[in-house]
C-alpha cells in the first residue's frame, strides 16, 4: 500500500466516524460504541478489499458482506453513504416510518445491505451459507463478515464456525470486533472468552490478532487471508468500543448511549476535527 492510499483510508475512516457521530447526535443517541469500533474494518473493505457497484448493489458478482453484530447498523450506513450507496442526508430517518434505514440492518430495504442481521448468531449462519454457496458455483467472490466479541456467547456463532472450517470455506473472511466490551459490561466478567485465537485454531481456522484501530495491519491481514488456500480463515481486530473519541471509549456504559449536553460538545468538537481531515484538499 503506498503512502496515498493509506492515507485515502484514513480519509475514508474520518469520514465514516463523524457520519457515525453525527447520526447519533441527530437521534439524541443509539448503538455508538459498537459502531465505532468498526469504523477502520469497514474503511478497508469498502475502500480497498471489496469489489462491488455502489449503483449497482445486487451485482451478482460483487462480493458479499454480512454484519452479524447487526446493531452496528449506523456504523454500517455511515459507510454506505461515504461510498456513494445512497445520499448521506437520507441515513438521519434512522428508526423513523418509512425509513430505509432500521436499527439493524435489512437487505429488502437498505441499498448495499446483503444480509438481514440483529439476532446476534444469525448473521455468520448466513453467510457461511452464501460463502458455501459461492463455493460450489467454483466464483471468485468473496464473503467478508462481521461478528461480535459479546455475540461469541450466542452457541450458533460457533456451530457456524464448525460448519466453516469443516467445508474450508476460505472465501468467507470472518472478522471478530473484540472490543471487549458487551450491552451489560466487560465480556471477561460475563461470560470469559478466554483467548479468541487460540478458540479459532481450535475450531480450524487460519487466525491472527491485528491492531483494528490501524487501516495498513488490517488490509495487510485480508491480503494474508486471501492467500490462505487449505483451511477457513479468521481476523480478530483488537479495537476499543467507542474507538478513536478518548471521551466516549471511557464511557463505562457505552454500548447504546443517550446523549447528554456534555457529549453533544464532544460530538460537535469531533466532527470538526474529523472533517478537517477528510475535507483536506478535497
Amino acid at each position: 500500500m503506498t503512502p496515498q492510499e493509506l492515507n485515502q483510508l484514513k480519509k475514508y475512516s474520518a469520514h465514516i466516524r463523524a457520519n457515525v457521530l453525527k447520526l447519533m447526535k441527530a437521534k439524541n443517541g443509539g448503538h455508538l460504541g459498537g459502531s465505532l469500533s468498526i469504523v477502520e474494518v469497514l474503511s478497508v473493505l469498502y475502500g480497498r478489499q471489496m469489489r462491488y457497484d455502489a449503483k449497482n448493489p445486487r451485482d451478482p458478482h460483487r462480493d458479499y458482506f454480512v454484519l452479524s453484530k447487526g446493531h452496528a447498523g449506523p456504523g454500517l450506513y455511515s459507510a454506505l453513504s461515504v461510498f456513494h450507496f445512497f445520499d448521506e442526508a437520507e441515513i438521519y430517518t434512522l428508526n423513523e416510518g418509512g425509513t430505509r434505514f432500521p436499527s439493524h440492518p435489512d437487505r429488502t430495504k437498505t441499498p448495499g445491505v446483503d444480509a438481514t442481521t440483529g439476532s446476534l448468531g444469525q448473521g455468520i449462519s448466513v453467510a457461511a451459507g452464501i460463502a458455501y454457496a459461492l463455493k460450489l458455483q467454483g466464483t471468485d467472490q468473496y464473503v467478508y463478515c462481521i461478528v461480535g466479541d459479546g455475540e461469541l456467547n450466542e452457541g450458533q456463532c460457533w456451530e457456524a464456525f464448525q460448519f466453516i472450517a469443516s467445508y474450508r470455506l476460505n472465501n468467507l473472511i470472518v472478522f471478530i470486533d473484540d472490543n471487549k466490551r458487551q450491552l451489560d459490561g466487560y465480556t471477561k466478567d460475563i461470560i470469559n472468552p478466554f483467548d479468541i485465537v487460540e478458540k479459532m485454531r481450535a475450531f480450524g481456522f487460519s487466525t491472527e490478532r491485528v491492531n483494528g484501530g490501524s487501516e495498513e495491519a488490517i488490509s495487510a491481514a485480508v491480503d494474508r487471508a486471501k492467500a490462505v488456500t487449505d483451511s477457513a480463515v479468521c481476523i480478530v481486530l483488537d479495537t476499543i468500543k467507542g474507538q478513536g473519541i478518548p471521551y466516549f471509549e471511557n464511557i463505562a456504559d457505552n454500548h447504546s448511549v443517550k446523549l447528554s449536553p456534555a457529549d453533544t460538545v464532544v460530538i460537535d468538537e469531533s466532527v470538526a476535527a474529523l472533517s478537517a481531515i477528510y475535507e483536506e484538499a478535497k
